[in-house]
């Protein structure tokens, strides 16, 4: 099969499994300064290894606003930390949206109460006004987490679970967790590329690490979306390959891609602002 791209209104193109590309047709897309990435089905994770695979094109003239922007603010400690509140934030109101929205999907079997999840969620938004320190926020998202996976349990009425990462043997709700958050880091991967972030310059996780600001934006949308979804699908009796496209299915209808490029652009709007002050 043949696909006719109209490449100078194109910023990037994701090729899925079985897919080629011949030199005649980078040699055009570099010219025109499409970025082109090799990824999984349904356009996650990107490829290759534990590394992004980019072919970026050497005449490149995207703007680099953003990169300027976030360059501006993230050397000084208070606004990398604002930038992770407002991550934060953006986190909260996600959660509240999608959790409600698959409550309200009577199939999904995911009874959640709006007045506890209410109280949960506001109760973590009052705890970010004390942060001091990036520390602090951290702890904070370990505490909600936690209840977030209670409330998730019983929800679906799963019983007992433990957080195991990266368990083969271990019990279906923890293997989705770790399946559908790979597929959020891809996301996370393709909105900072897209932006022209580079993937080290975090707010919140690893700012020792090269992947760490994926883990901060991937973050917008993992407990939205792939936690609630991890225990419906286990409760469901769903195999690997089914609760991927749940993930994919819910990304999509959740536009997750634009809110983490959205996010980083607020981000750096604003943060890039105050610094000039």
């Amino acid at each position: 099969m043949y696909w006719n791209i109209p490449i100078a209104n194109t910023t990037c193109i994701l090729l899925g499994t079985g897919t080629s590309l011949t030199q005649a047709a980078m040699r055009e897309l570099a010219k025109a300064g499409v970025l082109v990435g090799f990824c999984g089905g349904g356009g996650t994770p990107l490829f290759a290894g534990t590394d992004v695979q980019w072919l970026l094109p050497q005449s490149e003239y995207r703007p680099t606003e953003y990169l300027q922007n976030w360059v501006r603010f993230w050397f000084d400690d208070e606004q990398r930390l604002q930038a992770a509140i407002t991550f934060q934030h953006i986190r909260l109101a996600q959660i509240r949206k999608h959790w409600l929205k698959l409550a309200a999907d009577r199939s999904e079997n995911f009874d959640v109460s709006e007045t506890e999840l209410d109280a949960l969620l506001g109760g973590a938004a009052s705890a970010l006004i004390a942060c001091r320190s990036s520390t602090e926020v951290l702890t904070q998202e370990a505490h909600l987490a936690k209840r977030l996976y209670k409330l998730s349990c019983k929800a679906v009425g799963y019983g007992d679970f433990t957080r195991a990462k990266n368990g083969s043997g271990v019990d279906f709700a923890n293997r989705f967790l770790d399946h559908g958050n790979y597929l959020a880091y891809g996301l996370g991967a393709t909105a900072t590329w897209v932006l022209g972030i580079p993937h080290g310059l975090a707010v919140l996780h690893g700012k020792t690490r090269r992947g760490g600001l994926v883990f901060d934006v991937a973050d917008l949308i993992k407990d939205a979306l792939v936690l609630p979804l991890a225990f419906v699908a286990a409760m469901a009796g769903d195999d690997e390959q089914a609760f991927r496209q749940r993930c994919i299915t819910a990304f999509r209808k959740a536009e997750s891609l634009d809110v983490m490029i959205d996010a980083l652009k607020t981000v750096a709007d604003q943060q890039g602002a105050e610094s000039s002050k």
